[in-house]
């Protein structure tokens, strides 16, 4: 049986404390906002799961098409004996990376749910004896400790969820995970990339209204742990393209003028009819603007993969 060790790097308030922070400055900025991550309770979890599965949603389908074709050529590339997975959830995709490293020594999962790291890990030991699995609570978004593990080490950053934060808050998290890295350490990097608006908007914007169903999920996530009383039939989901931005936008609209009371921050908030408030941006990319982002963060782009429709890239940087 391999060992395995778990390590809290938030204090057990960190979640309530951040919700709470996050409510109060995007629910008082004009124009609202609310930080993706709070879609992501048990049963946001649960609907975007489904949401992998649309049609309409590329982007799943579409990494693991190359992780299932590349894995072997990143495990050549990056010689890594540990791999750490920034916000690993479940660590499904990661499995096509630990069945193709032959020297992995240790996983290091990254996530704030604790429930998500040891039902993943509950599984790894069993599957693969001698594997060291070293978790961490931690929010990747902040400053972030790596343990001591055998290099050289492998950074996967998946999914996508690098487009979730905006331009400068991309640059501020490239330059702290670059300044954890060793020399000859690599980055693996999900980013969903530019194409037809019609297939952008599709993915956010499913018919059967699932994305609506997880979008409006935050609103419940706020009622219950912060006792507000967002009712949401009042609010429609929208999702529209920026193309000066390049990125998705999800919204929600007020249907009329309403007003919303938080009990927990003592704060009421007014929505005026159509007032939206902004729950996520997923910017997209092209391959030039990911050199120059990683460039600039003192990483070097050694290779650039995409699926055969040309809709997602892993690409592998290393750090200079």
């Amino acid at each position: 049986m391999s060992p395995f060790l778990l390590t809290r790097t938030l204090p057990l308030d960190a979640t309530d404390a951040a919700l709470r922070a996050d409510v109060l400055d995007g629910l008082t900025r004009n124009p609202k906002s609310l930080p993706p991550k709070w879609f992501y309770d048990a049963h946001g979890s649960d609907l975007f799961e489904e949401i992998t599965r649309l049609e309409e949603y590329y982007p799943t389908r579409a990494e693991h098409e190359i992780l299932r074709v590349r894995a072997g050529d990143i495990a050549a590339a990056s010689g890594a004996r540990t791999l750490v997975e920034l916000g690993s959830g479940s660590s499904e995709k990661t499995r096509y990376l630990l069945d193709a490293l032959p020297d992995l020594h240790t996983y290091v999962p990254v996530d704030v749910s604790e429930s998500a790291l040891t039902n993943a890990a509950e599984a790894l030991p069993a599957e693969r004896p001698g594997l060291a699995v070293h978790a961490l609570i931690a929010d990747f978004t902040q400053s972030l400790e790596l343990p001591d593990t055998p290099g050289p080490r492998l950074v996967a950053f998946l999914g996508g969820t690098l487009g979730n934060l905006l331009p400068g808050e991309r640059a501020e998290f490239l330059r702290d995970l670059r300044a954890r890295l060793s020399p000859g350490d690599s980055l693996l990097l999900g980013t969903d990339l530019v194409k037809d608006e019609a297939t952008l908007v599709a993915a956010y914007d499913d018919a059967a209204g699932v994305t609506a169903a997880f979008n409006k999920n935050v609103l419940s996530v706020v009622d219950r742990e912060l006792g507000a009383d967002f009712e949401l039939e009042d609010f429609d989901h929208v999702a529209l393209w920026d193309a000066e931005h390049e990125w998705i936008e999800m919204r929600l609209r007020a249907r009329r003028a309403l007003t919303v009371k938080i009990p927990e921050l003592d704060l009421v908030v007014p929505f005026g009819a159509g007032e939206e408030l902004r729950t996520e941006i997923s910017a997209k990319f092209r391959e030039e603007g990911v050199r120059r982002e990683l460039a600039v963060a003192g990483l070097r782009l050694d290779e650039w993969w995409t699926d055969a429709a040309g809709r997602f890239a892993l690409s592998l940087s290393t750090a200079r």
